[in-house]
């Protein structure tokens, strides 16, 4: 025992050096989602086979998953006998939280406290997340193993913690959706909402309707490259598939002793294609349809005559039979209303019933469909859109098309989950890296989820308590493998766990990172296919009327920047970094982030263009959408374009609705001979390139002296450029008028809603 305890005493004090060997002090508890208190304590708990486990009634599944994960994951044999060296789990009904526990690890005891087996089994994750990341695959060879001592207290900030998962556009193993259920639970999320149909594919195995399962579950092939790309290509190829019932069942079971709620998703009115294609009588044409091959919005939407209610409410309770949950989601979103204008059916029910347009129509729609799920002891969940024309009286919002949809339904004392598409939306890019798998677009990195609110400033405390939570979404259009959901999902769901769960003062994006590092080896041993962007440099550009200079930064602060500016590869033998770099011409900045031996990440690249905007007055008449500031209006004569793919970087500004006025005022009269800028034209990302573009010149008496307006023709691209050229015109100001494109015509995805204008960097020359 005296050697036991040498051993153990030399491991924690080499724990103790190791966390003063760098510049930014290692977190000393390194656990994801951080908890709400946690103290160190000397000493360290010996796990050997001198231990064993106890639990009061009513925590088996908290306590045998412990057990099961010490005997999969080591060669550490439990003492079944009472020891004197016990992990106990303890009920305690002083825990205000239902999820909350208090785990208290000292050298002769492990004590775990909490109100419920959930909680519980929240502590045993955090000290699962104390023991070596060897134990996740059971390579942890030791007959002991020194645990830190530490008191716990911990609780969750909101009651809905959860992500998404879309199996209509591509379907995964039901071993796969387990492996998504543990992390989602390993990271304490409680809910997996998973979307099961889609106009590309039914998923769920519905017995009165086997055509569901034998025309519906597949599509003739698969849209080949992005959507954006003209013309399409298609692989020719069929694809799809189901989860039986069996399946289900064995799936929810495996949640729930995990603790993880499943939510269902049965789409209507839209983007039911799949399901008109096995039933045409489902839809207003009656039409012969094919399982959508493509992505985007389609017309073929459920009609609201009885025969389809009759469908879905047979549909529903075989659902309901499956799956347990309170909330049924429903979806609601992206229903085009052109085929509800056309079909006598829509147009009967719009005027027996009173309403007042397709969008009152679509709101009844809802309403019937939530009173018989609530007659049957259950609630729906929708997306936003299920505001229109009125909200249904006991639904959820679950809101994506950015705040304003949670904000209105919570001052309508309604329930709201927080998953807008600016911070949540994990199927967007995630670095500048121009070798990033293929997206659908946006720019979503780390520190922006970590940054994330869920309750909006406007929202008043008594507003917010319907905020219940948030949750990442993961649609699978560009996501056809299971590596490569983890690679999307990871780590930014590390980032979205601790925005559930955690309290927001207690956030600290540098400190997290540090942890995110030290996950990594836990995440290695899961054998999950996550995204390091740790060691990847940000530049922003700092012009000003005298000078332009560049600043580099790195996530991980113990580690040096090299860089050159001669177009080579970083190295050792570079110039290192030590603080912002004087640039006196155009030029391209390599860098990358170096320990004392290598090179730890890709090499950021960034192509800086000097022209005579730079560092000069800018004035727009709208701010920027929030969600798309990028690095504010001073990004649009910065020298730096943004990335021909990730329209959300910081480079590209963006506006939803608005019609934009930019004023360069150069403080003196300038010689002009070109301005060139660009816009985005992602149409399936709601975004589209203006028509016009009008361009007005001051003298330096403010007075307008040229004024003209430029049609940008045809738009076929993803990037639509601009350019006009002049013969040394001479202007104290210019101001560019870029008009939005207006309401999103029907049949385009997103119809009905505004259009986002997205603008690149102004070079004047």
């Amino acid at each position: 025992m005296h050697h036991r305890k040498l051993i153990a005493f030399t491991v924690f004090i080499c724990f103790l050096l190791s966390c003063q060997k760098t510049k930014t002090k290692t977190p000393e508890i390194q656990i994801i989602p951080i908890p709400l208190a946690q103290n160190l304590v000397t000493g360290l708990f010996i796990l050997d086979e001198n231990t064993s486990i106890q639990f009061d009634n009513g925590f088996e599944v908290s306590a045998n998953f412990l057990e099961s994960f010490i005997k999969n994951g080591s060669s550490i044999a439990l003492n079944k006998d009472i020891s004197s060296k016990k992990i106990s789990f303890f009920k305690d009904s002083n825990i205000e939280s239902s999820e909350g526990y208090k785990l208290q690890i000292s050298p002769d005891k492990i004590e775990i406290k909490a109100r419920t087996d959930r909680g519980a089994f929240y502590a045993v994750q955090s000290l699962r997340q104390l023991l070596p990341a060897a134990f996740e695959n059971g390579t942890f060879e030791k007959k002991e193993v020194a645990i830190q001592c530490v008191t716990i207290e911990d609780a969750p900030r909101f009651q809905y913690r959860g992500m998404h998962l879309d199996v209509g556009r591509h379907m995964f193993s039901v071993a796969f959706i387990k492996k998504y259920i543990d992390a989602l639970a390993m990271l304490k999320m409680n809910t997996f909402h998973w979307h099961l149909t889609e106009d590309q594919g039914w998923r769920i195995e519905i017995k009165q309707y086997p055509k569901l399962n034998k025309i519906a579950a597949y599509r003739d092939e698969t849209l080949v490259g992005h959507y954006s790309d003209q013309p399409h290509q298609f692989d020719g190829e069929v694809y799809g598939g189901f989860y039986s019932q069996e399946q289900i069942k064995d799936i929810v079971k495996y949640a729930q002793k995990r603790h993880v709620t499943i939510i269902p998703e049965i789409e209507m009115p839209g983007h039911s294609q799949a399901a008109i294609s096995a039933y045409p009588e489902l839809g207003c044409t009656r039409e012969q349809v094919k399982v959508a091959s493509k992505w985007g919005v389609f017309e073929h939407i459920y009609c609201s005559k009885e025969e389809t209610f009759e469908f879905l409410q047979n549909v529903l309770d075989e659902v309901m039979l499956l799956f347990p949950s309170e909330y049924i989601h429903i979806g609601g979103d992206e229903a085009p209303k052109t085929n509800w204008e056309n079909c006598n059916d829509c147009q009967n029910r719009i005027k027996e019933e009173g309403l007042k347009d397709e969008h009152e129509l679509q709101n009844y729609f809802i309403t019937r469909i939530e009173t018989y799920l609530n007659s049957k002891g259950r609630q729906i969940i929708g997306w936003d859109e299920i505001l229109e024309g009125g909200l249904a009286p006991n639904a959820t919002v679950m809101s994506w098309r950015g705040m304003d949809g949670a904000i209105e339904a919570a001052k309508q004392k309604h329930k709201v989950v927080m998953t807008p598409t600016s911070h949540c939306y994990f199927d967007y890019y995630q670095s500048d890296n121009e070798n990033e798998p293929l997206a659908i677009g946006g720019f979503l990195p780390l520190k922006k989820v970590y940054d994330f609110n869920p309750i909006p400033k406007v929202l008043s405390v008594a507003e917010s308590k319907y905020v219940l939570g948030a949750q990442g979404n993961i649609w699978t259009e560009y996501m056809a493998t299971e590596k490569q959901v983890e690679y999307m999902a990871f780590p930014r769901i590390l980032a979205m766990s601790e925005i559930v769960w955690s309290s927001n003062d207690q956030k600290n994006y540098s400190e997290f990172i540090l942890r995110v590092e030290s996950f990594h080896k836990r995440l290695d041993a899961l054998e999950i296919n996550y995204a390091n962007h740790l060691y990847e440099i940000e530049g922003n550009s700092l012009s000003t009327k005298d000078e332009i200079k560049f600043e580099l930064n790195t996530l991980i602060e113990n580690k040096d920047i090299w860089y050159t500016l001669d177009g080579l590869e970083p190295s050792l033998k570079a110039s290192k970094y030590t603080g912002p770099i004087l640039i006196s011409n155009s030029t391209i900045i390599k860098a990358a982030v170096f320990d004392s031996e290598e090179k730890l990440g890709a090499t950021f690249v960034q192509n800086i263009k000097l022209h005579k905007g730079l560092g000069n007055q800018i004035t727009l008449n709208v701010e920027p959408h929030k969600a798309y500031s990028g690095s504010g209006k001073n990004g649009l004569i910065n020298g730096i374009n943004g990335s021909d793919t990730r329209y959300g970087d910081k480079e590209w500004l963006g506006f939803w609705g608005d019609d934009v006025e930019i004023i360069i005022d150069f403080d003196k009269e300038t010689i002009i001979r070109s301005i060139e800028t660009r816009f985005h034209n992602g149409n399936g990302q709601w975004i589209y390139a203006p028509e016009t573009i009008g361009l007005d010149f001051y003298n330096e008496a403010n007075k307008k002296f040229k004024s003209e307006l430029i049609n940008l023709g045809t738009k076929d691209s993803i990037l639509v450029n601009f350019q006009t050229k002049y013969e040394d015109l001479r202007a104290h100001k210019i101001k560019i008028r870029i008009p939005n494109f207006g309401i999103i015509p029907e049949g385009k995805q997103g119809s009905g809603n505004m259009t986002w204008t997205f603008i690149d960097e102004i070079i004047i020359n």
